[in-house]
């Protein structure tokens, strides 16, 4: 951290990274989760720790946003190198893998999910399904998006013990979003919603338990 900061500003810089931020060092799991993107960065880390034999399935998630109601296109920077049309993130994830040599068959689907709530919740229809057993479960995010996920897939999976292993994006990491405008943006952005999507989530998931 900037040495030149004030006291009070590294502290909310350390209190707001340690509320964002999580990751674990990848140890043998079930299942391998990634949560939908229209970014390659943590399919790539996936099919890396798929490719280190951490675990026999990778299972990415995602239809299209809600908001946007249609998978809106690969981010413009990485349509060179995949210049294919997708119709939902789930079809461009699996791209990202199966070129990392991730096998077809070790790639499960989850098409239909439209934020990370569903990502978490159609995942889990996915592997109860099968019939698998999750004891262990490695979840590959964005760098910032680490908590909200964490807690989704978390509720989704009580009885799973979770590693974050998520993809390093320069500029959005717990050591450098706060130097550009548009770092603080979207970690910000993230600390909303772990306010107001977490908690709309959670209470209507604890009012149909009551």
């Amino acid at each position: 951290m900037d040495s030149k900061l004030t006291l009070g500003a590294a502290g909310y810089i350390r209190a707001v990274g340690d509320f964002v931020f999580v990751e674990d060092a990848p140890e043998q799991a079930d299942i391998i989760f990634v949560p939908g993107a229209s970014r390659p960065e943590h399919a790539l880390r996936a099919a890396e720790l798929y490719q280190a034999g951490l675990a026999p399935y990778v299972l990415p998630s995602g239809g299209f946003p809600k908001t946007a109601g249609r998978f809106l296109g690969v981010k413009e920077r990485f349509r060179a190198e995949y210049p294919g049309e997708f119709e939902t993130e789930w079809a461009f994830l699996k791209e990202v893998l199966t070129r990392r040599g991730v096998p077809e068959e070790a790639v499960l689907r989850e098409d239909r999910a439209t934020y990370t709530w569903e990502n978490a919740l159609l995942s889990r229809e996915v592997t109860d399904r099968m019939g698998l057993k999750v004891r262990t479960a490695i979840l590959c995010c964005k760098s910032f998006h680490a908590r909200r996920a964490l807690l989704y897939y978390q509720a989704a999976y009580p009885e799973t013990r979770f590693l974050v292993c998520p993809a390093q994006l320069p500029g959005y990491g717990r050591e450098d979003w706060y130097l550009t405008e548009k770092g603080r943006a979207v970690v910000m952005g993230e600390v909303a919603r772990l306010g107001e999507q977490v908690r709309d989530v959670f209470t209507a998931m604890l009012e149909t338990q009551v």
